[in-house]
């Protein structure tokens, strides 16, 4: 199958005309009619992503985040984005990116799911129609009222996250939760609106910590990559039920930062 045909099976999971207009989705290197057998899974491109990809043989790279943001004024060796782009256009990989479109059709429901929240919502509208109201996030109620710390050790076991940051009293029993996977400090005032009893994000700074405490909202703070890892298997997955024929490679799960 081409690269063109594999977009096609992604964007009726993930389109495009949910993204941010913010955000740079979509392809980002290659060519669209190349031959696509294999196709190389991660959260982001880096270094040790492309350097599997080659090793592996794999075809094409499908990440959360773009590799490239911010334009490109030149693409020289200078320039560690740059050296990425030659590496990938050398080896004629493409380089295909889901990232708010995925988050608002596809990771908000996919946390929610795992989480075990009931009578959801979305927590931040950021599309709608006449059919539905689609967005980031999602709030509901949580699978039974439980401590804050128990909240703790079901979102650690959900996610597989071995540390998490919390704000708030531990003994505080919670019932209404809001969930946003990767940065949803900008998202905090959708969650106190909403009535949400706790806030499972991440990225939360001290002071915005502390504020949201003081607004009524406990916060666990999972990291980054915490939550957002699901994209990996979530894709694997999906993709072995509707591409059967093509082959996935699945990066290791891995934290990029270390707690000392």
């Amino acid at each position: 199958m081409t690269c063109q045909e594999v977009i096609a099976k992604l964007e009726e999971l993930s389109p495009v005309k949910y993204a941010s207009d913010w955000d740079n989705v979509g392809l980002l290197a290659g060519r669209a009619e190349k031959t696509v057998n294999s196709l190389y899974i991660a959260l982001d491109a880096t270094d040790e992503v492309i350097d599997r990809c080659i090793s592996q043989g794999a075809d094409m790279i499908l990440t959360h985040h773009p590799m490239i943001f911010s334009p490109l004024k030149s693409v020289t060796g200078d320039d560690f984005v740059g050296r990425r782009v030659i590496r990938l256009i050398k080896n004629d990989i493409c380089l295909y990116a889901m990232h708010t479109n995925f988050d608002v059709m596809g990771m908000a429901d996919a946390c929610a799911d795992a989480l075990g929240l009931k009578k959801r919502s979305v927590l931040e509208v950021t599309y709608e129609d006449e059919i539905s109201k689609e967005g980031f996030g999602r709030v509901g109620r949580l699978p039974r009222i439980m401590t804050l710390k128990e909240l703790v050790m079901h979102v650690k076991e959900c996610f597989s996250v071995e540390h998490v940051t919390v704000y708030g009293d531990l003994d505080q029993d919670v019932e209404f939760a809001a969930i946003c996977p990767g940065s949803g400090k900008s998202m905090a005032d959708s969650a106190i609106d909403a009535g949400a009893d706790v806030y499972i994000t991440g990225d939360i700074g001290h002071h915005d910590g502390i504020d949201m405490v003081a607004r009524g909202l406990s916060v666990i703070d999972a990291g980054h990559y915490g939550i957002e890892k699901i994209f990996v298997p979530y894709l694997s997955e999906y993709l072995a039920r509707e591409l059967p024929q093509l082959r996935t490679i699945s990066h290791p799960a891995k934290e990029p930062s270390v707690i000392l």
